[in-house]
């Protein structure tokens, strides 16, 4: 039976768990793949760390003269960041090494020159585990909807930000007081920025339009929005409407365009993205033959994601070529994202203005000059004087011409702090 030798940069969570995985079921891989996989180097920041997986020191190499081993058949990239692995894996697919990564970040930022790099040398990337953990998203696009034409996405791809939105939810608590429970359990790092601004989202989105439609566009032209200003008021409004508040990660194909964009959105409570709890993940696919479908389960952790990593290495084993795998690998059609001031949608606007005689005529009179018209109105009624919250739902209005409205509505008196705006999704329109 044939052995394969492979590198594995990195050994973090994510690395031991793909070690342990590959040795706990050695056999059962080995008769899946038709060989056996074997860990030749492994290359760490810091060799002599204590860690709870043994893993013999003769193994540890630097990631220089991992990359360059000539023993090494394919490299498993999982330092994650865009710098070291950038070149790391450039310099892998140079050497004649396929590789397999779980770096979203390193894809949707330089996707282009690895994979276009991986063509001209003849070899092979796999980054199954970059989007939903152990969701098979990837090779779902690629494999199991190869004859549709993918026209919609609809998804939670960061388990952090609805596991905060989910507490803020069913505890009643802030965003701040959830964040500090996503930090305790492991969900949230230190520095959450990338997840509650909506950028690992963005990355991950950009992984699934790449696939999904054949398109290449910039990360950055990517429209992201995240959580941070989202209070517990209107995760209670939300709900007295009749909706859930997500961090969603969309893209669209329709006549003029494509739309790519993570927002935080209200979904109607009957919506199957409004029950996703927790820090779970899922994704709606539409397509034109099957119509919608949904994949759910947990996006992170170093079980389900060292699942995915392990999938790869066996379609690498089993000789399935990556440019045989459809849609959007190789070369996908430049596209320019749609200005979000062309998108339609409807719209939750939150104010908080003085209880005063003439406040809600002074606002909609604003929206109706700009053709805005309102289909729902929560005035909460307090000491005369006070401060209270207003909140209004629009009907369909395209987004520039709300935004111009806003920046009207906001210069008024009877108004104090920033208005929040929050599209709503999910709905027949």
């Amino acid at each position: 039976m044939r052995t394969f030798e492979i590198g594995l940069l990195g050994c973090g969570q994510i690395g031991s768990a793909v070690f342990s995985l590959l040795k706990r079921k050695a056999r059962h891989l080995a008769r899946e793949a038709g060989g056996v996989f074997k860990i030749v180097a492994v290359a760490v920041k810091r060799p002599r760390k204590s860690r709870p997986l043994r893993i013999p020191t003769s193994l540890f190499v630097s990631a220089e003269a991992l990359v360059r081993d000539p023993r090494i058949d394919l490299v498993v990239e999982l330092i994650g960041g865009t710098g070291a692995a950038r070149k790391l894996v450039l310099a892998a697919l140079k050497n004649g090494k396929d590789v397999v990564t779980a770096n979203k970040a390193l894809l949707a930022e330089h996707g282009d020159e690895i994979f276009s790099l991986a063509q001209n040398y003849g070899r092979q990337v796999f980054f199954e585990a970059s989007v939903g953990g152990g969701i098979p998203i990837i090779k779902t696009l690629r494999e199991g909807l190869v004859a549709n034409r993918i026209d919609s996405i609809h998804s939670i791809i960061n388990g952090t930000s609805n596991y905060i939105l989910s507490e803020m939810s069913e505890r009643h608590i802030d965003f701040k007081e959830a964040l500090s429970l996503a930090q305790h359990k492991g969900y949230a790092e230190a520095d959450p920025t990338l997840d509650i601004e909506g950028t690992d989202a963005a990355h991950k989105l950009a992984i699934l339009a790449r696939l999904a439609f054949g398109a290449r566009f910039g990360f950055r032209e990517i429209n992201c929005e995240g959580i941070s200003q989202i209070q517990n008021e209107d995760i209670a409004f939300a709900e007295e409407f009749g909706y859930r508040i997500k961090l969603l990660a969309i893209a669209k194909r329709n006549r003029d365009g494509i739309e790519a964009r993570v927002e935080p959105a209200l979904l109607p409570k009957n919506h199957i993205l409004a029950n996703v709890g927790g820090s779970f993940n899922a994704i709606l696919l539409g397509g034109d033959e099957v119509g919608e479908i949904l994949l759910y389960g947990k996006g992170a952790g170093p079980e389900p994601t060292a699942s995915a990593v392990v999938s790869d290495l066996v379609d690498w084993a089993r000789g399935l070529s990556a440019e045989s795998h459809g849609r959007g690998h190789s070369s996908p059609t430049p596209v320019k994202i749609k200005s979000l001031s062309t998108i339609l949608s409807r719209y939750y606007l939150r104010f908080h203005v003085f209880d005063q005689p003439g406040v809600l005529s002074k606002i909609s009179n604003i929206l109706g000059r700009h053709r805005i018209s309102i289909s729902d109105v929560i005035q909460k009624e307090r000491k005369v004087g006070g401060v209270v919250p207003l909140i209004l739902l629009t009907h369909d209005s395209p987004e520039g011409r709300l935004r111009d409205a806003i920046r009207q509505i906001d210069r008024l008196e009877v108004r104090k702090g920033k208005s929040q705006v929050l599209r709503i999704e999910g709905e027949l329109r």
